[in-house]
């Protein structure tokens, strides 16, 4: 049962690894190198939210698989079979609802004035602390990818 714990703890941690980072600060590998379109204003409404958790199927697939096992570790025959499938659904569940708790991220909705007297809302990461009045910049980019920055 000690080595069953040991494997959940290491899938936890690679799937809070995995997580996409939604991040003002963050540029994926496709975003490097493209042109941005910078634009200027000030923050009217700064509120917190929550970004929901990814589900890759990681967590679905490990949670299973050591349901699975540690399932069939019980009983003997037919009860060993219906054991392990009850442990393999019951992992899949379960993993599937820790890989989403555990690349959930708390984020900030902030609703800015441009310059140009256009309202916008942005949501993400809350890895900067923003005040209404703020002057901020805005970085528009391919895709429709906004983010605020200071």
């Amino acid at each position: 049962m000690r080595y069953f714990c040991v494997i959940i703890v290491a899938v936890s941690l690679v799937m809070v690894g995995c997580a996409p980072r939604q991040s003002g600060n963050v540029y994926s590998r496709s975003q490097a190198q493209q042109q941005l379109s910078v634009y200027y204003g000030t923050i009217l409404v700064v509120n917190t939210v929550t970004i929901e958790g990814t589900q890759t199927g990681l967590g679905t697939v490990a949670g299973g698989v050591v349901g699975g096992i540690a399932g069939n570790t019980v009983g003997g025959g037919h009860g060993r079979a219906l054991a392990t499938a009850v442990g393999a659904i019951g992992g899949a569940l379960v993993g599937s609802a820790v890989e989403e708790g555990a690349t959930r991220q708390n984020g900030v909705e902030l609703t800015v004035e441009l310059d140009s007297g256009e309202v916008i809302a942005v949501v993400q990461e809350a890895d900067d602390y923003y005040a209404v009045g703020d002057r901020v910049r805005i970085i528009r980019g391919p895709g429709g990818v906004t983010r605020v920055r200071q």
